[in-house]
């Protein structure tokens, strides 16, 4: 057997060993090597729970505590078989029994009780309804952590494997928790099993001495009592370490040092309160009969340690100090380039009022800013475009509570965020105080509640998001928005030399010699304005290069980069799993054909004006019922119809037959009618 598999059979192994212990009878120097072990591994257990940083660390202990506490009480079984048949259970008990209490029976009775009330009624019951509040606690704030996770993978600040991997860590926490409850019920029982199994050791002693050795009764009781006191405390010695490992690890907090760096960063953290320890130790030591030697050593050295604490405090004051003075003299100057660099327009910005300036502030938990960067990865995934970095400041001009943001220097929308509130979104929370809003990217009604009440809006089956997803939730819809006015023709430079390193004959075929930066951008941009990803530039730098061998207008080479892209357009567009589409009657698709005209700036559709008020008020009402689908048209008419439907539906998608072809299922939910003129 290769030792690598040594770990995958030893615990196998391990439980049917003590399984055969309860009915194998073992010799006495056997019993002692097992004793050794188990009071070893109880202590090796402990110490384990003292240095795990966070109780997942350990998620194993609650299947160890069973299997300790099974084998335990196989040691206990062995023992009293050796006690009650031959008065002799091995060096150890001996051991226990006569070194340990001194050889006195009621010594060892009172220690061997003192230990059980310590194991049962102190640390057994705190711990036990510990991990009971701890199990309840963590399975109610699973629904919370979920969608705290579903809101940083929705706003790119984190990937799918990572979701992953923190849903497993909240599944494994409630899983740990709910063990760990169960678990806890394993040592109140072995307290029981030890005082029953010591009772019927002594008793049954006394009956084996009294009528198979012919002892009296005192000889009888101080031969098989002391050995039966040492067997028990052989066994409730491990047994109270398992049960302060129970409360050890159940009792663990957030932190994520082990319990001596954290006791040794919080303990002493006050200044103030070792001052007042230690001169109270000295008024100890003026009590008549104290130890006075004793009280002025530990008043001393809490003296020392609280001008400890006043020497480290006055060195990290004074690098503040010299860091605020640095960044005071690199700061702002009236230079012309510091003055050039404020007038700039910057293209991307949030203004937040000043009681939201937490949400950057890392001290203080804030992760805007973390979660924007996650933002400008999930926004170059899908979308295929850089994010310019997005400037955050203060404006104490906007109302409290508010945020704006700012696309090349003009307001594209704004919202509220209370602070200490969070989005609360359902339809069963009236009976929750908040102030009633509108989330701001789906138009939901919505309501700011205060964070204390997020877990009852849960409980009424609202879904309650914090402050910062709501911000970046609504940047991400507003960058998407405004994606074509977001990239800049040094964007558009630094995306053709990237290509140009994997695809080198597509940028070299189609630029600077068919078309220029200037006409590429274009185009990209007409693309993004139709919400249309440019992740795939090879493919539609190849589209284009072949349209502008005939042609170089803008409008003819989006369609043509459309067209390239294929049925990948259409199927972003469906709505599990299937493409709904609304169409024209072909009697006013065909009168639109009619009176399409070619333009500097495009096509457009020249109907009668009172045929064209109806045309817009049935797209108006179509795209409102059905939000999820998509208008198809002949290809000829795609651009200006899309003119047309951008001043009643801009997010609705316009796409051509020939983009939906090809693409299933298709579900035709809607005609687009209005009265055509004879």
């Amino acid at each position: 057997m290769r030792l690598k598999n040594l770990p995958l059979l030893a615990v196998p192994i391990g439980v049917v060993a003590i399984v055969l212990l309860l009915v194998v009878p073992v010799p006495a120097w056997v019993l002692d090597v097992l004793i050794s072990v188990n009071i070893v591994f109880a202590l090796v257990v402990l110490l384990t729970t003292m240095f795990v940083k966070k109780p997942l660390d350990f998620s194993v202990f609650p299947s160890l505590l069973l299997i300790a506490t099974l084998f335990r009480l196989g040691l206990n079984v062995s023992s009293l078989r050796l006690v009650l048949g031959g008065g002799y259970a091995g060096h150890v008990i001996e051991t226990f029994g006569e070194v340990t209490v001194g050889g006195n029976l009621i010594i060892g009775a009172i220690v061997f009780l003192i230990l059980v009330v310590i194991q049962f009624i102190v640390v057994t019951k705190g711990a036990e309804r510990v991990a009971e509040v701890g199990a309840r606690f963590t399975l109610d704030a699973m629904p919370g952590k979920q969608m705290a996770i579903d809101a940083d993978l929705n706003a790119g600040l984190i990937t799918d494997a990572q979701a992953k991997q923190r849903r497993q860590e909240v599944s494994s926490e409630a899983d740990f928790y709910g063990a760990m409850d169960g678990a806890s019920k394993f040592v109140k029982g072995d307290a029981i099993a030890g005082i029953l199994i010591i009772v019927i050791n002594v008793i049954g002693g006394i009956i084996i001495g009294m009528l198979q050795g012919g002892m009296d009764i005192m000889t009888a009781l101080n031969k098989y009592a002391l050995l039966s006191i040492g067997d028990g405390l052989t066994a409730q010695i491990p047994a109270l370490l398992m049960a302060i490992s129970t409360g050890m690890i159940v009792t663990r907090s957030g932190d994520n040092d082990d319990i001596g760096t954290t006791a040794g960063k919080q303990v002493i953290q006050s200044r103030t309160s070792l001052i007042i320890a230690g001169c109270a130790s000295f008024v100890l030591a003026l009590i008549p009969g104290m130890p006075k030697l004793t009280f002025i050593v530990v008043g001393l050295l809490l003296l020392f340690g609280a001008q400890s604490i006043k020497r480290k405090a006055a060195r990290d004051t004074e690098a503040e100090r010299l860091r605020a003075v640095a960044e005071k003299s690199t700061g702002t100057t009236d230079t012309t380039a510091d003055l050039m660099d404020q007038m700039k327009v910057h293209p991307l910005e949030i203004q937040l009022a000043p009681d939201l300036v937490d949400v950057v502030n890392t001290e203080a938990g804030g992760d805007l800013l973390a979660r924007v960067k996650g933002l400008r990865r999930k926004i170059a995934m899908e979308v295929g475009i850089i994010l310019p970095p997005v400037r955050t400041r203060d404006n104490s001009d906007l109302p409290p509570g508010t945020y704006a943001v700012y696309v090349a220097g003009a307001e594209a929308g704004r919202g509220t965020a209370p602070r200490g509130r969070v989005l609360a979104l359902g339809e069963h929370l009236d009976t929750i105080p908040g102030v009633d809003t509108v989330e701001p990217v789906f138009g939901l009604a919505a309501k700011w509640i205060p964070f204390e009440m997020s877990q009852n809006a849960e409980l009424l089956g609202g879904t309650v998001v914090d402050r910062t997803s709501v911000i970046v939730t609504h940047l991400s819809a507003l960058i998407t928005d405004n994606a074509d006015r977001l990239l800049s023709r040094e964007d558009v430079r630094t995306l053709t030399d990237h290509l140009k390193q994997s695809n080198p004959s597509a940028v070299e075929e189609l630029t600077p010699t068919l078309l220029t930066l200037a006409e590429v951008q274009r185009v990209l941009q007409g693309l993004l304005a139709e919400r249309v990803p440019i992740n795939d530039l090879g493919r539609i730098y190849e589209a284009l290069a072949n349209r502008a061998k005939v042609s170089t207008d803008v409008e003819g080479l989006i369609e043509a980069a459309r067209a390239a892209l294929g049925t990948a357009l259409a199927s972003a567009h469906k709505d599990d799993g299937v493409l709904r589409t609304l169409t024209f009657d072909p009697l006013l698709e065909q009168q639109m054909l009619e009176g399409l005209k070619l333009t500097d700036t495009g096509g457009v559709i020249v109907l009668d004006p009172l045929l064209f008020e109806r045309v817009l008020t049935a797209v108006r009402a179509l795209t409102a019922q059905n939000e999820n689908a998509v208008i198809a048209c002949f290809p000829q008419l795609r651009p200006a119809v899309r003119k047309l439907v951008a001043t009643q539906a801009p997010r609705t998608p316009v796409l051509s037959y020939t983009e939906v072809t090809g693409v299933s299922p298709i579900e035709s939910i809607g005609v687009i009618r209005a009265e055509v003129a004879a």
